[in-house]
């Protein structure tokens, strides 16, 4: 028996907001990051993160390397989450702001779902995602840019979609692949190689891993594939079962058949 509070459509309960930007505001507005003053050192930036479609919905991927200035602020960085059942979130830009933006729209996913009993439409949460980005623009103008990527499998239209946003909160939808960070121009450069319609969720791993090689041969901010100290990229897959991360040994897996290739090659 479910435990869902079923309303009318548009209705909540005692008059409660959706949002829950707009509940951290009316309750905690203190909470609420503020603008400031430029920081006078080094803040770690993550990089790089892609998304494309296969068959059955969608996979986005990243490498593990976070940097601040010329240095490696964290080799183990996790930057590609999914955002509630049905969607994912990739993060390129500032690491700490990116990672709050993360939490709060997982937040405000869920509380959606609380307050209307509803699941928002992955368009509604697209352009959610486009608002608050758009409110920390501020934050940008100082230096503080995150541009995500955000996808997931749409239930209406029964097909895996992706999105890429600006710094100011424009949003675009994007027909087979896509990726950002200081080294998304080498992982595109690499998919627009690699992909094509209909490959299969492996096929589109392997694609992914491949990119994000490719792009850590060109941009010293982007972090490859390391054996001896067992970091690998992170992949979570996106399909009509819902989101979950790829498991570690198919990882491994796809990243040892592409150097395997190329050392034959």
């Amino acid at each position: 028996m479910s435990d869902r509070i079923e309303l009318p459509l548009g209705a909540t309960p005692f008059g409660a907001s959706p949002s829950f930007m707009d509940l951290v505001r009316r309750e905690r507005p203190d909470s609420v990051p503020r603008t400031g003053g430029d920081v006078p050192f080094p803040v770690p930036h993550g990089t790089t993160v892609l998304g494309l479609k296969f068959a059955g919905g969608i996979v986005m991927a990243g490498d593990r390397r976070a940097t601040a200035g010329n240095l490696i602020a964290d080799a183990k960085m996790r930057k590609v989450f999914a955002a509630d059942d049905y969607s994912v979130i990739a993060i390129a830009g500032v690491a700490g702001q990116a990672a709050e933006l993360v939490k709060l729209f997982q937040l405000e996913l869920a509380h959606y779902e609380k307050i209307t009993g509803d699941r928002l439409s992955l368009e509604g949460k697209a352009n959610r995602l486009a608002e608050m980005i758009r409110s920390n623009f501020p934050m940008a103008l100082q230096g503080f840019v995150v541009v995500p990527l955000f996808g997931g499998f749409d239930e209406r239209q029964d097909q895996g979609r992706i999105f890429y946003y600006d710094a100011t909160g424009g949003r675009w939808e994007e027909d087979d692949y896509q990726a950002t960070g200081s080294g998304g121009q080498s992982a595109k450069n690499s998919l627009k190689k690699r992909w094509r319609a209909g490959l299969t969720a492996d096929e589109a791993l392997r694609v992914a891993v491949e990119a994000l090689i490719d792009a850590a041969e060109d941009d010293s901010a982007t972090g490859g594939p390391d054996a001896s100290r067992r970091i690998w990229p992170i992949a979570v897959r996106v399909t009509a079962d819902g989101a979950s991360d790829v498991p570690e040994d198919q990882v491994i897996a796809a990243v040892d058949a592409v150097l395997r290739e190329r050392s034959v090659s």
